[in-house]
Protein backbone atom coordinates (compact mmCIF):
# COMPACT_ATOMS: atom_id res chain seq x y z
CA UNK A 1 0.00 0.00 0.00
CA UNK A 2 1.09 3.65 -0.98
CA UNK A 3 0.59 6.80 -0.03
CA UNK A 4 1.17 10.13 -1.37
CA UNK A 5 0.61 14.05 -0.25
CA UNK A 6 1.97 16.94 -2.73
CA UNK A 7 4.98 18.59 -2.37
CA UNK A 8 3.50 21.83 -2.45
CA UNK A 9 1.04 21.29 1.07
CA UNK A 10 4.50 21.21 3.00
CA UNK A 11 5.42 24.82 3.00
CA UNK A 12 1.73 25.72 2.77
CA UNK A 13 1.69 25.73 6.95
CA UNK A 14 4.82 28.45 7.48
CA UNK A 15 3.53 30.49 4.69
CA UNK A 16 -0.04 30.70 6.17
CA UNK A 17 1.64 30.99 9.59
CA UNK A 18 3.74 33.95 8.39
CA UNK A 19 0.91 35.46 6.72
CA UNK A 20 -0.85 35.25 9.72
CA UNK A 21 1.54 36.87 11.75
CA UNK A 22 1.45 40.06 9.17
CA UNK A 23 -2.18 39.96 9.93
CA UNK A 24 -1.96 40.33 13.44
CA UNK A 25 0.75 43.01 13.52
CA UNK A 26 -1.26 45.31 10.98
CA UNK A 27 -4.20 44.85 13.15
CA UNK A 28 -2.18 46.16 16.60
CA UNK A 29 -0.73 48.90 14.28
CA UNK A 30 -4.34 49.98 13.38
CA UNK A 31 -5.58 49.81 16.97
CA UNK A 32 -2.51 51.54 18.26
CA UNK A 33 -2.85 54.04 15.67
CA UNK A 34 -6.22 54.93 15.81
CA UNK A 35 -5.78 55.39 19.48
CA UNK A 36 -3.08 57.70 18.97
CA UNK A 37 -4.91 59.66 16.72
CA UNK A 38 -8.43 59.59 18.93
CA UNK A 39 -6.61 61.37 21.84
CA UNK A 40 -3.20 63.20 19.62
CA UNK A 41 -5.58 64.94 17.43
CA UNK A 42 -8.83 65.39 19.48
CA UNK A 43 -7.58 67.70 21.89
CA UNK A 44 -6.40 70.47 19.28
CA UNK A 45 -10.37 70.45 17.74
CA UNK A 46 -10.96 73.88 19.78
CA UNK A 47 -8.96 76.87 19.53
CA UNK A 48 -9.00 77.87 23.11
CA UNK A 49 -8.06 73.89 24.19
CA UNK A 50 -5.08 74.34 26.77
CA UNK A 51 -3.17 71.94 24.55
CA UNK A 52 -1.75 74.77 22.35
CA UNK A 53 0.08 75.89 24.87
CA UNK A 54 3.04 77.18 23.22
CA UNK A 55 1.90 76.15 20.23
CA UNK A 56 -0.93 79.07 19.88
CA UNK A 57 1.44 81.79 17.87
CA UNK A 58 2.68 78.80 16.15
CA UNK A 59 -0.55 76.70 15.54
CA UNK A 60 -0.13 77.24 11.16
CA UNK A 61 2.86 75.16 11.44
CA UNK A 62 1.14 72.76 13.89
CA UNK A 63 -1.81 71.94 11.71
CA UNK A 64 0.26 71.39 8.74
CA UNK A 65 2.01 68.79 10.51
CA UNK A 66 -0.78 67.61 12.13
CA UNK A 67 -3.04 67.38 8.50
CA UNK A 68 0.13 65.67 6.54
CA UNK A 69 0.85 63.57 9.42
CA UNK A 70 -3.07 62.11 9.90
CA UNK A 71 -2.49 61.71 5.91
CA UNK A 72 0.00 59.23 5.98
CA UNK A 73 -0.88 57.43 9.36
CA UNK A 74 -4.37 56.67 7.51
CA UNK A 75 -2.86 55.77 3.66
CA UNK A 76 0.50 53.99 4.56
CA UNK A 77 -1.04 50.64 5.57
CA UNK A 78 -3.36 50.70 2.74
CA UNK A 79 -0.45 50.44 0.31
CA UNK A 80 1.22 47.45 1.88
CA UNK A 81 -2.72 45.71 1.39
CA UNK A 82 -0.74 42.99 -1.47
CA UNK A 83 -3.82 42.14 -3.13
CA UNK A 84 -5.92 45.49 -3.13
CA UNK A 85 -2.12 46.60 -4.60
CA UNK A 86 -2.35 44.44 -7.33
CA UNK A 87 -5.91 44.55 -8.04
CA UNK A 88 -6.24 47.99 -8.22
CA UNK A 89 -3.10 49.63 -9.71
CA UNK A 90 -3.60 52.90 -10.80
CA UNK A 91 -5.29 53.66 -7.48
CA UNK A 92 -2.38 52.28 -5.38
CA UNK A 93 -0.35 54.99 -7.43
CA UNK A 94 -2.38 57.67 -6.93
CA UNK A 95 -2.74 57.15 -3.13
CA UNK A 96 0.59 56.82 -3.01
CA UNK A 97 1.10 60.32 -4.29
CA UNK A 98 -1.02 61.53 -1.94
CA UNK A 99 0.61 59.77 0.61
CA UNK A 100 3.95 61.15 -0.26
CA UNK A 101 2.42 64.68 -0.36
CA UNK A 102 0.95 64.29 3.45
CA UNK A 103 4.80 63.30 4.43
CA UNK A 104 6.00 66.83 2.57
CA UNK A 105 3.00 69.07 4.21
CA UNK A 106 3.96 67.63 7.71
CA UNK A 107 7.81 67.76 7.37
CA UNK A 108 7.18 71.04 6.39
CA UNK A 109 4.88 72.37 9.32
CA UNK A 110 7.62 70.04 10.92
CA UNK A 111 10.53 72.06 9.93
CA UNK A 112 8.58 75.29 11.17
CA UNK A 113 7.89 74.06 14.59
CA UNK A 114 11.60 73.18 15.27
CA UNK A 115 12.95 76.09 13.67
CA UNK A 116 10.49 78.44 16.25
CA UNK A 117 10.65 76.10 19.28
CA UNK A 118 12.28 77.03 22.78
CA UNK A 119 12.95 73.52 23.37
CA UNK A 120 16.43 72.46 23.96
CA UNK A 121 18.93 71.91 21.17
CA UNK A 122 19.00 68.22 21.73
CA UNK A 123 15.08 68.13 21.46
CA UNK A 124 15.12 70.51 18.51
CA UNK A 125 18.28 68.13 16.76
CA UNK A 126 15.94 64.64 17.17
CA UNK A 127 12.96 66.34 16.24
CA UNK A 128 14.81 67.34 13.05
CA UNK A 129 16.52 64.08 12.56
CA UNK A 130 13.31 62.24 12.80
CA UNK A 131 11.83 64.33 9.84
CA UNK A 132 15.31 64.14 7.87
CA UNK A 133 15.05 60.07 8.11
CA UNK A 134 11.61 60.20 6.85
CA UNK A 135 12.01 62.27 3.84
CA UNK A 136 15.25 60.59 3.23
CA UNK A 137 13.41 56.79 3.12
CA UNK A 138 10.61 58.11 1.27
CA UNK A 139 12.41 60.34 -1.46
CA UNK A 140 14.35 57.10 -1.67
CA UNK A 141 11.34 54.76 -2.43
CA UNK A 142 10.14 57.46 -4.90
CA UNK A 143 13.35 57.56 -6.65
CA UNK A 144 13.06 53.99 -6.73
CA UNK A 145 10.36 53.49 -8.16
CA UNK A 146 10.03 55.85 -10.95
CA UNK A 147 13.83 53.44 -11.96
CA UNK A 148 11.32 50.84 -12.27
CA UNK A 149 13.01 48.91 -9.20
CA UNK A 150 9.59 47.91 -7.26
CA UNK A 151 11.33 45.84 -4.61
CA UNK A 152 13.97 48.49 -3.64
CA UNK A 153 10.44 50.72 -3.67
CA UNK A 154 8.42 48.53 -1.32
CA UNK A 155 11.60 47.86 1.26
CA UNK A 156 11.86 51.51 1.40
CA UNK A 157 8.66 52.57 1.37
CA UNK A 158 8.58 49.75 4.35
CA UNK A 159 11.47 51.92 6.16
CA UNK A 160 9.20 55.11 5.71
CA UNK A 161 6.41 53.68 7.54
CA UNK A 162 8.21 52.51 10.38
CA UNK A 163 9.56 56.39 10.97
CA UNK A 164 5.75 57.42 10.39
CA UNK A 165 5.40 55.49 13.10
CA UNK A 166 7.89 57.66 15.20
CA UNK A 167 5.62 59.90 17.28
CA UNK A 168 3.23 56.80 17.76
CA UNK A 169 5.93 54.95 19.44
CA UNK A 170 7.23 57.94 21.22
CA UNK A 171 4.06 58.39 22.72
CA UNK A 172 4.21 54.79 24.01
CA UNK A 173 7.44 54.52 25.26
CA UNK A 174 7.75 58.52 27.40
CA UNK A 175 5.15 56.87 29.92
CA UNK A 176 6.92 53.48 29.83
CA UNK A 177 10.02 55.51 30.71
CA UNK A 178 8.44 57.29 33.27
CA UNK A 179 6.87 54.48 35.30
CA UNK A 180 10.17 52.96 35.35
CA UNK A 181 11.91 55.58 37.30
CA UNK A 182 12.77 57.89 34.82
CA UNK A 183 13.14 61.68 34.91
CA UNK A 184 11.13 63.33 32.20
CA UNK A 185 14.31 65.48 31.40
CA UNK A 186 15.18 66.74 27.90
CA UNK A 187 18.41 64.52 27.54
CA UNK A 188 15.38 61.42 28.35
CA UNK A 189 13.09 63.25 25.75
CA UNK A 190 15.57 63.26 22.86
CA UNK A 191 16.75 59.99 23.82
CA UNK A 192 13.39 58.74 23.15
CA UNK A 193 12.66 60.31 20.12
CA UNK A 194 15.94 59.01 18.56
CA UNK A 195 14.92 55.60 19.66
CA UNK A 196 11.47 56.13 17.87
CA UNK A 197 12.31 55.49 14.55
CA UNK A 198 16.25 54.20 14.71
CA UNK A 199 14.64 51.09 16.98
CA UNK A 200 11.83 50.15 14.07
CA UNK A 201 14.34 50.87 11.20
CA UNK A 202 16.53 47.97 12.93
CA UNK A 203 13.51 45.61 13.28
CA UNK A 204 12.75 46.03 10.15
CA UNK A 205 15.83 44.86 8.70
CA UNK A 206 16.22 42.04 10.77
CA UNK A 207 12.51 40.98 9.79
CA UNK A 208 13.85 41.50 6.22
CA UNK A 209 16.64 38.95 6.49
CA UNK A 210 15.40 36.77 8.73
CA UNK A 211 11.98 36.68 6.03
CA UNK A 212 14.78 36.54 3.50
CA UNK A 213 17.02 33.04 5.20
CA UNK A 214 13.09 31.50 5.66
CA UNK A 215 12.37 31.47 2.25
CA UNK A 216 15.96 30.39 1.29
CA UNK A 217 15.70 27.69 3.33
CA UNK A 218 12.56 26.68 2.30
CA UNK A 219 12.23 23.80 -0.39
CA UNK A 220 10.69 25.20 -3.72
CA UNK A 221 6.52 24.13 -4.16
CA UNK A 222 6.48 21.10 -6.44
CA UNK A 223 3.33 19.49 -8.24
CA UNK A 224 5.58 16.01 -7.62
CA UNK A 225 4.44 13.71 -5.02
CA UNK A 226 6.49 12.67 -2.15
CA UNK A 227 5.72 9.31 -0.34
CA UNK A 228 4.32 9.75 3.13
CA UNK A 229 6.60 8.62 6.82
CA UNK A 230 6.27 5.23 6.71
CA UNK A 231 3.93 4.28 3.57
CA UNK A 232 4.72 1.03 1.64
Amino acid sequence: MTGTVPRSIAPSRPRLALRLAWAGLWLLLGIVSLEFLLNAYAKYRHLDSGAYGMFMTRRGWLWLHLAGGLTTVLLGPVQFLTQWRRRNPRLHRLTGRLYLLGMLVAATGATGLIATSPAPFAIRLAFAATALAWLTTGLTGLVAIRRGAVDRHRRWMVRNYAVTLAPIIFRLSLPVAITAGLAPSPDLIAALLWASWVVPLLVCEAVRRLARRWRSATPPASRDAVPLPGAR
